[in-house]
């Protein structure tokens, strides 16, 4: 009897020490994975060959659909980026640009203005432009529902495989600063969408977008995170999403503004990474580290960006399980 007991012991010994070294081995996986920093690639030459190059460093090949998320801007004298710097990007990859219409009035709220602005622009010369919300949105599941179960898109987002998200990081005088983020959320959002997203839930009507958001300005900025994660996760699922963010022309003002003020700041350069995330914190950690000098201020922007509270939305991207601020630079200069 005691012979069998010790036996049935050293087994129940043997079990237990297995768990817990396979314990300690998934624990030291999931750590792993959770402090290894994601790699955001960097370039200061601003070019058409140069943003074609940082985009292959990235070594992820477009397969099917590709749709180029960019912003078409205000006006001519908005600082969109420029269909001469994108155009060798979009011809190699074979790309539809892609836009939804805005909510707030202005040339862009409506599907025949905007594509009267495209064409004053320039886009519609180096490829296709699709409106997508231009037959209205369909939902994408959202894995953080603390404001909306649902994210609402342009419905022609469900033709695309792959995405480039190409975004002109600048400020933003709603959000603080654009970048990835805000141009996967407000950008890739139907005008119904838009509204959601900065009621925080309250409204999905046009006419209500500049409401108080569902707690304040966090809510808005929470939300667009959400929607990010949401567009991500449907890329996921297809063939992948990237991420471009140029430093160009970085007016404290969006590109929605068509009349913006003069960019204090000088050119930085080209970032880009597969997580979004990481993305817009190495952009904004290169605008709050810059040493300002005559004619090259970073003080403006950063004041824009404080302000408004702007750096929570990448805080609150990190919380939800969208991507990592714990980034490593790969300096493609050097």
């Amino acid at each position: 009897m005691r012979k069998k007991f010790k036996q049935l012991q050293s087994i129940m010994i043997k079990r237990i020490v297995m768990s817990l070294t396979l314990c300690l081995t998934l624990a030291t996986g999931i750590a792993k994975i959770s402090t290894d920093p994601a790699k955001v690639y960097f370039t200061s030459e601003i070019s058409p060959e140069s943003l074609l190059s940082i985009f292959r460093s990235l070594g992820v090949k477009p397969e099917g659909k590709v749709a180029v998320k960019i912003s078409t801007g205000e006006s001519a004298q908005s600082n969109q980026l420029r269909p001469e710097l994108i155009e060798n990007l979009v011809e190699d990859v074979k790309g539809t640009l892609v836009e939804c219409n805005t909510a707030y009035g202005g040339n862009r709220s409506n599907t025949s203005d905007h594509r009267r602005a495209i064409e004053e622009r320039g886009y519609g010369k180096i490829a296709s432009v699709d409106i997508m919300d231009e037959e209205g949105s369909i939902l994408l599941p959202m894995r953080d529902t603390t404001y909306f179960k649902d994210n609402l898109v342009g419905s022609h987002l469900a033709n695309y495989d792959f995405m480039i998200n190409l975004a002109h990081f600048k400020g933003h005088q709603m959000g603080g600063f654009g970048g990835v983020l805000k141009n996967q959320s407000i950008g890739v959002a139907s005008a119904d969408g838009k509204a959601r997203i900065h009621t925080a839930g309250l409204s999905s009507e046009v006419k209500n977008t500049f409401i108080t958001p569902r707690n304040g300005q966090d809510g808005f900025l929470e939300s667009m995170a959400g929607a990010a994660q949401s567009v991500h996760d449907f890329f996921k699922n297809r063939k992948g999403i990237v991420y471009i963010n140029v430093m160009n022309n970085m007016s404290i003002d969006c590109d929605c503004n068509g009349h913006p003020e003069k960019p204090m700041l000088k050119d930085m350069g080209i970032a880009a990474s597969l997580d979004p995330v990481a993305l817009d914190q190495a952009c904004l950690d290169m605008v709050f580290n810059h040493t300002p000098s005559e004619g090259d201020d970073n003080r403006p922007l950063v004041k824009r960006i404080n302000s408004l509270h702007g750096t929570h939305t990448v805080d609150y991207a990190e919380k939800i399980g969208l991507g990592t601020k714990n980034y490593k630079i790969v300096n493609l200069d050097k």
